[in-house]
């Protein structure tokens, strides 16, 4: 087998592959093999039909056909790897030209990674918020714990702000009761916001056994996003009681043994949390430090398949679990087709040059992936998906889904590395040392960071390199 490459774009190549007849001689057997088991030709056992009576009775030309095709994908990875190309996708093939006896010669025509420049990035500052906790957000925080130990008892007057009512809740739709629009008993704070626009004013003032009729957009079910006419019914009016703020209620609501212990406790968990939001916010200007250091052509195909690939996970995943379609949501964004057909492609692109830039990175910098790193990950990922990790494990392993893992790890490092010899600051001015941070974490909120920017699970599988 001889091949060539021309490079059509900094993306695009068109492998010319020319295969001598020998070259198909196992192809051809194969062929023969397979018709053999299809057929029946009368007078010979099924299985053991020469190869001179399948040329006479069904065609040389199938024969050759189906030796072709069987041919073709090896012929075509062995040219790909010959030449060392990162492809993208599967080829579009035309075959030039096949003498019986002689040759095969075909193109293949592919998307390909470009091959990257990455610049010197040590050069790259960004700013990000200052980690300040005051004694108001501590104050607020405490307060929270202090809800959550809150305890109520019915009272015989009108509902108020703050108050726990049980209602019974009826939606009609155009006059009709909704099959899904009844609901009895249901425990309400007034003033949290957890229901339906219009509740709050609907029952405040109603005591026990009152009711009251409203209009509002239902949330959910059937009739998700349309107008219903909403009767609503208070069966049972609760005050909520606070706890004093004092020892005894360190003792009960927490491990500590004093009010100043909780609160010491409260004011550095927030300061984690805020050193967490500012480790992220790092991160991701950085990354957009560098994707702007970097000209990063991108693929038409890979574009449009990933364009498509985000706008079907919005509508038949995220939005079919909130039982509402596109154009609804685009209504609730106030949102225009345009404007969301230019975001999404915005997105696309930068998720296709992040995992370019970081995989050039990864490639560059030898990074590896060990076990530990990969298990880390996958508890993680489990974590947020709401699946235990043997269960995610189990669902990686069969969708084959484990080098996706392993490349969301190995983006996290690349970034890493490149976070490590940025100059971050806060908005006081003074500088970041990230490096203080456990340097697992420091690469598991990385990998975070580019998994989020890339998509990883939508784009991956059309950007794998081609195996066979």
């Amino acid at each position: 087998m001889k091949s060539a490459v021309e490079t059509l774009n900094p993306t695009r190549v068109r492998l010319s592959i020319e295969v001598p007849f020998e070259e198909l001689k196992d192809s051809l057997d194969a062929a023969y093999k397979k018709i053999n088991q299809q057929v029946t030709v009368k007078g010979f056992r099924k299985g053991k039909i020469p190869a001179r009576v399948i040329d006479q009775r069904f065609g040389r030309g199938a024969v050759l056909e189906e030796a072709v095709n069987d041919a073709l994908p090896k012929f075509y990875t062995e040219a790909v790897n010959e030449a060392d190309l990162d492809v993208l996708g599967q080829p579009e093939v035309d075959i030039t030209e096949l003498k019986d006896g002689d040759t095969l010669n075909f193109t293949a025509e592919v998307d390909i990674r470009p091959a990257l420049e990455i610049p010197d990035f040590s050069g790259i500052e960004v700013e990000v918020d200052a980690v300040e906790v005051t004694d108001e957000d501590v104050d607020k925080s405490v307060e929270q714990l202090r809800e959550r130990f809150a305890a109520t008892s019915p009272v015989e007057r009108a509902a108020e702000d703050g108050d726990v009512v049980t209602i019974d809740l009826e939606a009609k739709v155009d006059g009709e009761v909704l099959e899904d629009g009844i609901a009895s008993g249901v425990s309400y704070t007034i003033g949290s916001g957890e229901l339906l626009d219009g509740i709050d004013d609907a029952v405040k003032g109603l005591e026990a056994g009152g009711e009251a009729t409203f209009t509002s957009e239902l949330k959910g079910g059937s009739a998700a996003g349309k107008e219903a006419e909403v009767t609503v019914k208070v069966t049972q009016v609760a005050a909520r009681e606070l706890p004093e703020l004092d020892d005894e209620f360190a003792q009960l609501a927490s491990e500590f043994d004093t009010l100043d212990e909780l609160k010491a406790d409260s004011r550095k968990r927030l300061e984690n949390m805020k050193q967490y939001d500012q480790a992220t916010q790092a991160q991701e200007r950085v990354l957009e430090k560098l994707l702007e250091l970097v000209e990063v052509p991108v693929p038409e195909k890979l574009l449009e398949d990933e364009i498509n690939t985000r706008k079907h996970n919005l509508e038949h995943h995220q939005l079919g679990q909130m039982g509402l379609d596109l154009e609804k949501y685009l209504e609730i964004q106030g949102k225009t087709a345009e404007e969301f057909d230019a975001e999404t492609k915005d997105a696309a692109v930068k998720g296709i040059k992040t995992q370019f830039v970081l995989d050039a990175l990864v490639k560059r910098e030898k990074l590896n992936v060990n076990q530990e790193e990969l298990t880390e990950h996958l508890m993680r990922r489990a974590a947020s998906s709401g699946m235990s990790p043997d269960q995610f494990a189990q669902a990686v392993v069969e969708g084959g889904q484990v080098p996706l893992l392993v490349g969301e790890v190995a983006r996290g490092k690349a970034l890493a590395v490149v976070v490590e010899a940025a100059t971050v600051k806060d908005t006081n001015g003074e500088v970041i040392d990230l490096d203080d941070e456990d340097e697992a974490a420091e690469v598991e909120e990385a990998a975070e960071v580019a998994a989020e920017a890339t998509e990883a699970d939508a784009t991956e599988a059309g950007t794998e390199k081609t195996e066979g």
